[in-house]
């Protein structure tokens, strides 16, 4: 008899663990209570303008194609990736501009219209990100950390020390670069992992190289394709994808997992996945008597990442200052992160992300039209911010750092919705609406997340961005792949 397990999620982190258990034979059931598959990312179309809502800086596509792998398929069956090049355009508060490129020449070029001395150290910064990624990858990304004995490994200490824990993001690119255009373009990466440059550790310099080297890519058909194609894989592979059903309740016998209460009836199953923020499972799911490990006061203590405010506006004109990915920066970066971790608001002046994928893609908009995804960093759910009465006020300064830049009009868009960290919560269950789950602002909070196997529940385990390896769309379906592949070598 096939062994059986039960996914709570069709996120990136329930949909790649799913694949990677029923290709080892499994009997997988993956459980959504969204009307479709997707988590946080998800396609909104709205007259004959598509969005997709949700992440969309797409890296590290060996990661994806590894999991078509593992179930002896070819990706480009079901999703076809292209690069895009340049990566990212940068456009900074007194209008300068620089093309994120994997051409280390034409970045020092650009960086030296304004540092010349930045210029010269840029060589050196992306030779240091390259070793901080090797390091990642060897000793923090490939592999689960399920006990002490993992994560006091002499290996693992050594080369924790080497990645400079109590360094922040934003001090070690100091040790390279002077000018703020240089420190906001690179500190951003911390925000890909919902923290701050000033607080995060230096690890996160390695995302320069991933972007400059492994490359930024474009989905064919919008970034959702990458959720349709590993629904159709796990389908293929008999996994029952199940949406529209919430469960209600973890089933806890005596330590042991007994399967789940849904809204549509029990699942019984030894073996539970949950692929939701573990936060939320275990105040939500779980008795609070079962998880001492996990009791309220112990998710209180956990500092949430920040969240997100979203803006989808289908606009009827183009914008030439606008590439596939553009970032807007204000003339202070660490004010907006003041604004959100300290003062718990939304930020006086907040950059601004804009993913146009029809600027890569034509039909994902009406002809000379433009569907923008607008993304601005936002607080946390909390006691300052009412969502209720921040949203239109928030929504009216994101455009508005738009328009400064001449990226006009969007007031008479054919589409224009607002998408808060309250929305986030009540679709997604995400723990105080926050997108990556709990920080990255601190050296416990990055290197020893929430473990992938419950320690007071056998058979209750995590995937997802809370849970380790960490945020972010590639290495949440990384930590998707390896508890699916453990589960099915040990369990």
């Amino acid at each position: 008899m096939k062994s059986k397990a039960v996914i709570i999620g069709a996120g990136f982190g329930g949909l790649s663990c799913a694949v990677a258990l029923a290709s080892k034979g499994w009997e997988v059931t993956v459980l959504e209570r969204q009307q479709n598959p997707g988590g946080k990312l998800q396609r909104i179309e709205i007259d004959g303008y598509t969005f997709d809502r949700g992440p969309s800086t797409i890296t590290m596509p060996h990661v994806f194609r590894s999991l078509y792998e593992l179930a002896g398929a070819s990706m480009e069956d079901y999703v076809q990736m292209y690069e895009l090049e340049p990566r990212t355009r940068n456009i900074f508060a007194d209008g300068t501009v620089v093309d994120f490129s994997r051409d280390q020449a034409f970045m020092k070029d650009q960086i030296a219209k304004y540092s010349s001395s930045d210029a010269l150290r840029y060589d050196d910064f992306m030779a240091e990100a390259a070793i901080l990624y090797q390091l990642s990858e060897k000793q923090f990304l490939n592999k689960l950390l399920l006990s002490w004995r993992d994560k006091l490994s002499l290996p693992l200490l050594r080369d924790l020390l080497r990645v400079r824990p109590f360094l922040s993001l934003h001090s070690l690119l100091m040790r390279y670069f002077s000018h703020p255009h240089t420190l906001a373009m690179l500190g951003r990466y911390a925000t890909y992992v919902g923290s701050s440059p000033f607080r995060s550790p230096a690890i996160f310099a390695m995302l320069g190289y991933v972007e400059s080297v492994e490359g930024v890519y474009g989905v064919r058909g919008g970034t959702y394709k990458l959720v349709e194609g590993l629904s159709e894989l796990a389908q293929g592979l008999g996994v029952r994808i199940m949406t529209g059903v919430e469960v209600t309740n973890i089933s806890v016998v005596e330590g042991v997992v007994e399967g789940v209460d849904t809204t549509r009836g029990f699942y019984k199953a030894k073996t539970v996945i949950a692929g939701g923020d573990v936060l939320t499972v275990n105040r939500m799911l779980v008795q609070e008597n079962s998880r001492p490990s996990m009791s309220d006061r112990k998710i209180a203590a956990y500092e949430p990442s920040l969240s997100g405010f979203v803006t989808l506006a289908g606009v009827p004109r183009k914008y030439n200052a606008l590439l596939h990915h553009t970032v807007f920066f204000p003339e202070q970066y660490e004010l907006e992160f003041r604004d959100i971790f300290e003062r718990k608001c939304p930020p006086e002046h907040p950059t601004v992300y804009v993913c146009h994928s029809g600027y890569s893609e034509s039909g994902m908009a009406p002809e000379e039209s433009s569907n923008l995804f607008i993304l601005a960093n936002a607080p946390y759910i909390n006691e300052v911010c009412d969502w209720r009465t921040e949203t239109a006020s928030y929504g009216k300064r994101v455009l508005s750092v738009l328009a400064s830049h001449g990226i006009t009009g969007l007031h008479q868009s054919d589409v224009l919705q607002h998408y808060t960290p309250q929305n986030i919560a009540d679709d997604t269950l995400a723990h105080k609406g926050a997108i990556y789950g709990i920080s990255s602002n601190s050296v416990g909070q990055t290197f020893f997340r929430p473990g992938n196997r419950s320690s007071d529940v056998k058979g209750l385990w995590y995937v997802g961005g809370t849970t380790h390896p960490g945020g972010g769309t590639p290495v949440v379906s990384l930590s998707g792949r390896l508890v699916g592949e453990h589960i099915a070598r040990h369990v």
